[in-house]
């Protein structure tokens, strides 16, 4: 009997590589097909441990690279398709729309004809709480699955966009989807753009650290093992058709984020540097994940575990980190910021 094939696209990417390990681990009868462009995040040494699996299998290749991509499904026969692949951060979406359109868009097309065109079994669009818009500093209001879409920057609105197609190819074909909307990862492997790794490198070495506006934006902090778990669950169970929301019960303000690094860290709450605030930047995110959790998932890691395990890490692969902060991050980290 044949191995079952999985597609994860963006698997050279935080989340999607984060994925890709645990499925190659824990599946060994799967064989996990990593698609991924390899743009400025893109990272494949994270996956040295288990590139010399039989069931472990790299392929560069762009997503709205409409031939290449069908002539992958026409070769390979997927059973599967976990669709992480997305350009992924808001200030360069800000900067640069297109690229987003782009990508997260026209590539998740190419997708979907793709897989509708070979039948296969699963299509898993991993999203994000974004797409919802804002909160309110209410702590007792939370997203849900029926919470209306309303995305409020280029990044959002383009993630937004490949939701409401994966749901058109469901409603109109019959594709078999789910969408998964996650709130903020953290954990192994994240490039040092978003807050936590951010943050992580510049108090190791005792550089100023950018807070946006006031530092009381609320984001709902998942560690990115919790997520992978999630989305293997779906991705099995999950009734065709559904959206699943996956949050990690554990709200900061970017402010009490970076307090906490810094003071693990043992260096001095001076290192942080109020900056312009970002456009259109949403109050809060916090997700109620309760639909999620009766299909049988829960979060393993609290706020406090899961922060404490992940600056272990970054400290353990300092290498890792100072090879993907360098040449062209530092000139866009620089003029994202206005400080050096």
């Amino acid at each position: 009997m044949e191995n079952k094939k999985v597609l994860v696209t963006g698997g050279a990417g935080f989340i999607g590589g984060n994925f890709v390990q645990y499925m190659v681990d824990k599946y060994p009868n799967y064989d996990i097909y990593n698609l991924d462009l390899l743009t400025y995040a893109g990272d494949l040494t994270k996956h040295c441990s288990i590139e010399k699996k039989e069931n472990y299998h790299f392929i560069k290749a762009d997503i709205a690279d409409r031939k290449v991509i069908m002539e992958l499904f026409e070769k390979e026969k997927f059973e599967f398709v976990v669709h992480f692949a997305a350009e992924s951060h808001v200030d360069r979406s800000i900067t640069n729309p297109e690229v987003f359109v782009v990508t997260n868009v026209l590539g998740t097309q190419v997708l979907l004809d793709a897989a509708k065109e070979h039948k296969i079994t699963k299509f898993v669009h991993v999203s994000t709480d974004e797409v919802y818009g804002e909160l309110d500093f209410d702590r007792e209001t939370f997203f849900t699955e029926e919470t209306p879409l309303q995305p409020n920057s280029p990044y959002s609105a383009s993630k937004a966009s490949s939701d409401m197609l994966v749901r058109a190819y469901y409603e109109t074909y019959k594709l078999p989807i789910n969408i998964t909307r996650c709130s903020n990862n953290y954990g192994p492997y994240h490039f040092p753009e978003k807050l936590i790794p951010l943050t992580i490198s510049r108090v190791v070495n005792n550089q100023k650290v950018p807070v946006y506006g006031d530092g009381k934006n609320i984001r709902d902090w998942l560690h990115v093992i919790d997520h992978c778990a999630a989305i293997d669950l779906v991705l099995h169970k999950g009734e065709i058709g559904e959206v699943y929301n996956v949050g990690g019960h554990n709200e900061q303000t970017n402010l009490e984020v970076v307090k906490t690094i810094i003071n693990t860290l043992g260096k001095s709450e001076d290192l942080i540097e109020f900056v312009e605030d970002r456009l259109g930047h949403d109050k809060r995110y916090a997700i109620d994940p309760t639909k999620l959790e009766q299909l049988g998932w829960k979060p393993t890691y609290n706020f406090e575990t899961g922060i404490s395990h992940t600056i272990r890490w970054y400290l353990d692969n300092k290498e890792w980190l100072e090879q993907v902060i360098s040449g062209k991050y530092q000139t866009y980290f620089a003029k994202q910021y206005k400080i050096l």
